[in-house]
């Protein structure tokens, strides 16, 4: 079925089927007996030719979903080698497009666990792992002509810094009640969502490890840009503004992006001040806060290359 649906009795009617939250953890030993782990939520879509299944109940051209489950598990065992949750989705999207007649599109989408090696006595463990909090993201689209998408992500990046943010200067009316200020609590959850340029399945790099590696480097220029320097830091003077910074570093430094979508709720600190009606209880000095997630000012944006669709 094509990306438009087809005309059913006077009406437009598109469907895909899947399966979701297909969990499985692989683990890979190597010579040195250190072993790599790790845990994903699969997500599949099919796109597919099975009409007659909705129109005469007629089931023989559906892929059952039973069947994509087990799938995840005999391919990740196949895969000898480590392998990224990017290379993973490219995979299986691969086989379901390459393997059914009936499957013109297929789309794979993944949640790795934060599953991070453990340092013991200042030695990383061989088979002890902890589980972080942000996860690594992918959605993988793929045609049986093998055009191809790849976007991958960080979700829950939690980052926070006591000083070096301010907000001054926005509209005020007879509804605000916001003060001005150059001194204030920064905390965000990042989310980030960037698209890689290859279109095909044969311009995926071959490099071993091509995707953790640039998932590693995007995290680490968020962060770096978010932050600043250990010692001065970097002044912030909107969520906005270091928002769009943010992205822009992570475009100028890596070629392979073609676009990145960021969304960073404003996670408020509140200052606490707390008088009676004699004596000033508590006075705020940058120190005491209250810390609150609902509501909370809600800052999205994308950048994308120019010719680049995110």
């Amino acid at each position: 079925m094509g990306a438009d649906g087809v005309s059913l009795g006077g009406y437009q009617f598109e469907q895909r089927h899947g399966k979701s939250r297909v969990r499985v953890a692989r683990v890979w030993k190597d010579a040195s007996g250190h072993h790599y782990f790790v845990e994903w939520s699969v997500n599949i879509s099919l796109l597919s030719d099975c009409l007659a299944a909705y129109t005469r109940g007629d089931n023989s051209d559906l892929v059952a979903t039973d069947t994509m489950k087990n799938t995840v598990y005999v391919k990740a065992k196949e895969c000898g080698d480590q392998v990224s949750a990017e290379d993973f989705a490219i995979l299986l999207a691969n086989h379901f497009t390459s393997f059914y007649k009936q499957v013109t599109a297929a789309i794979v989408n993944i949640v790795e666990k934060p599953w991070e090696r453990v340092v013991i006595d200042g030695e990383l463990h061989k088979h002890g792992f902890k589980l972080g909090s942000e996860k690594h993201t992918t959605e993988v689209i793929v045609h049986k002509s093998g055009s191809l998408q790849v976007t991958s992500g960080i979700e829950g990046l939690s980052v926070l810094k006591t000083t070096q943010s301010g907000f001054e200067g926005f509209i005020r009316d007879k509804y605000t009640a916001l003060p001005e200020t150059r001194e204030r609590m920064l905390a965000t959850e990042v989310s980030a969502s960037w698209r890689y340029p290859y279109d095909s399945l044969s311009g995926i790099p071959s490099k071993p490890h091509y995707f953790n590696e640039r998932y590693l480097d995007i995290k680490r220029s968020l962060m770096e840009t978010f932050f600043g320097s250990p010692k001065e830091g970097v002044y912030s003077p909107s969520v906005q503004s270091t928002l769009l910074q943010m992205a822009r570093n992570v475009l100028n430094s890596f070629p392979d992006v073609a676009s990145i979508k960021l969304k960073m709720p404003n996670i408020h600190f509140l200052p606490v001040n707390l008088s009676s009606k004699n004596n000033q209880i508590v006075k705020f000095n940058d120190d005491v806060y209250m810390p609150t997630d609902e509501p909370h000012g809600s800052i999205e944006a994308s950048l994308s290359r120019i010719h680049s669709k995110m």
